[in-house]
C-alpha cells in the first residue's frame, strides 16, 4: 500500500516520511510528499492512501480531492472550524477519511475516561481543562482540549464553553485554560473539582514520533474499509 503525506516537509511530516522509508510499516511504502496544492493532487493520483498534517485550508483542499477520487485520507490537523468538519461529512460519503484531534493512543484512551468519569461524576462536579504546548501551536485551545471537553460534555450532557478565571461561573461549567511556550510537545490535564477531592486525568507527550505511530497504525486500519467517517476509536476498538 503507497502512502502519500502530505504537508511532508512538516514537523510531524518528517517523522513519518522517516518512518515509512525504514521498512518497519511494511506493507505500507512511502510514495511520496506534497506541500502545495498542484503536489497534492498529483500525489491523491499515485498513493493509496494519504496522511494529512497540515493547516486547516490546505485540509479543506485535501478533503475535497479526497471526495473527488475516493482515496482513504488520515487527518491529523487540528484548528478545523464547523464549514470544513460539515464538508468533511459530507467527503465521507464518498471516501474513507479518518479524522482525529490527536493521533496519541494514550490521548484516545483518556477521551474514553474522561467521558465515563463525567457521566459517573455528574453535574455536580465542576470540570477545568488545562494544556500546554509549544510556542508555536497556533489553535487555543488546542483540538485536543476541545475534544476533551466534548467527551466531557458527552458524558453528562452539560455546557461547554470557554471561559476566563475571572468570569462568574456555575456548577457544571467546562473551563479551559492554556499555556504557549518552549518546545513542549503537548500537556493536558481534566481535573474534576468536586467537594473536599478532586479527580485528574491526564496525558504528557514528549516525543512527536507518537503523533506519527498513531497516524501510520490508523493507515493500516483505514487502508480497505468503505467510505465513511471514522475515527481513532475505531482503530483502537474503544
Amino acid at each position: 500500500m503507497n502512502v502519500g503525506i502530505l504537508g511532508h516537509s512538516g514537523r510531524v511530516g518528517k517523522i513519518l516520511v522517516d518512518e515509512l522509508s525504514s521498512g518497519l510499516w511494511s506493507p505500507m511504502y512511502y510514495a511520496g510528499g506534497a506541500d502545495t496544492k498542484e503536489g497534492a493532487e498529483t500525489l491523491f493520483s499515485n498513493a493509496d492512501i494519504l496522511i494529512d498534517f497540515t493547516i486547516p485550508e490546505a485540509t479543506h483542499h485535501h478533503i475535497h480531492l479526497a471526495e473527488k477520487t475516493s482515496k482513504a485520507l488520515v487527518i491529523g490537523t487540528t484548528g478545523l472550524n464547523e464549514k470544513i468538519e460539515q464538508d468533511l461529512r459530507i467527503a465521507a460519503q464518498k471516501a474513507p477519511i479518518l479524522y482525529t484531534a490527536n493521533m496519541s493512543i494514550g490521548v484516545n484512551l483518556i477521551l474514553s475516561l474522561v467521558e465515563q468519569a463525567a457521566q459517573k461524576l455528574g453535574t455536580d462536579w465542576d470540570i477545568e481543562i488545562f494544556e500546554t504546548h509549544h510556542h508555536m501551536k497556533i489553535d487555543s485551545p488546542s483540538g485536543t482540549a476541545l475534544a476533551l471537553g466534548k467527551a466531557a460534555r458527552a458524558g453528562r450532557g452539560g455546557g461547554d464553553f470557554v471561559t476566563d478565571r475571572t468570569g462568574k461561573r456555575k456548577t457544571g461549567d467546562i473551563g479551559y485554560a492554556v499555556q504557549r511556550g518552549g518546545d513542549v510537545v503537548g500537556e493536558h490535564t481534566v481535573t474534576f473539582f468536586g467537594r473536599g477531592e478532586r479527580i485528574e486525568i491526564g496525558h504528557k507527550a514528549t516525543d512527536r514520533a507518537l503523533f506519527a505511530r498513531g497516524a501510520l497504525k490508523a493507515a493500516q486500519w483505514l487502508g480497505g474499509q468503505p467510505p465513511g467517517l471514522y475515527s481513532m476509536k475505531s482503530v483502537l476498538g474503544l
